[in-house]
């Protein structure tokens, strides 16, 4: 099935000599710990942004997160309640509360459409990369996931394929059904590929590539923000890794809106 899509809407080459913070906000869910302990590493070159993890930085959450992670990260929308509330996007656990005040920011939230993003990246077997759509949860059970592309590096076979995670997590949302898959494809993941959603309030078809790779029934009706992340877990080193740094380079990410034959 081909790709259907409507009118460009949203653009970024990562081109400037800074991040548009008009669009990009350059923390990992600050909420849950501070700006300062969830601030992305990042460099803008050749009109690519490139997210890594350098081998000193340190824990996400250090002490309550569990499996340890670190992660650099950037999302184009943040929202959460005032300190000691547990109102917040993306809870990982259970009675988790707001530890830093943050400002609600609404960058490039789509509703619908289709969204678009050109990568690259280098990861090892206990690191991962992933673009994610996430619900803005202004209201509670607007929380559900759309996952464009999730890549764990114990999915690579060299010289074979690469395990691509798509499709839609229900986390707290009542009614999206649970619907995610790895599918194996001949890629590699250090070279650039494109990975797209078209989302239609109700259904949502991922691409590889450009070729439709799988369809989802059941897709969100509320607006949605990015998340581009890289992530490290130390609890998957396989010993003589922590050299290693995670790098997730992004070329382009683009939006259209909802094509006018998908509406009617």
């Amino acid at each position: 099935m081909p790709a259907t899509r409507g009118d460009l809407v949203f653009e970024d080459h990562f081109d400037g000599s800074s991040l548009d913070l008009s669009v990009w906000s350059p923390y990992y869910l600050p909420h849950w710990s501070s700006r300062t302990t969830s601030a992305a590493s990042y460099t803008l070159d050749d009109s690519c942004i490139t997210l890594s993890i350098p081998t000193g930085q340190g824990l996400w959450c250090e002490g309550d997160h569990k499996p340890d992670l670190r992660v650099s990260g950037i999302q184009s929308g943040n929202y959460a309640g005032p300190v000691g509330s547990t109102v917040g996007q993306q809870p990982y656990r259970e009675g988790l509360v707001v530890q830093e005040e943050q400002e609600p920011f609404w960058g490039w939230t789509p509703y619908g459409g289709y969204v678009e993003l050109s990568a690259r990246a280098e990861i090892s077997p206990r690191s991962m990369v992933s673009l994610w759509m996430v619900g803005l949860e202004d209201q509670p059970e607007r929380c559900g996931e759309i996952c464009v592309m999730e890549v764990f590096g114990d999915a690579i076979v060299p010289g074979g394929s690469t395990g691509v995670g798509m499709g839609l997590k229900q986390l707290r949302d009542p009614i999206l059904p649970q619907d995610f898959e790895v599918v194996p494809l001949p890629i590699d993941l250090r070279d650039f590929h494109s990975y797209a959603v078209q989302w239609v309030p109700g259904e949502a078809t991922f691409f590889v590539d450009g070729a439709a790779i799988r369809t989802c029934a059941g897709a969100p009706s509320y607006p949605m923000q990015l998340m581009l992340a890289v992530f490290d877990f130390p609890d998957r080193s396989l010993g003589d890794d922590a050299h290693l740094v995670p790098s997730f380079t992004v070329d382009h990410i683009r939006g259209w809106n909802i094509a006018e034959e998908l509406v009617a």
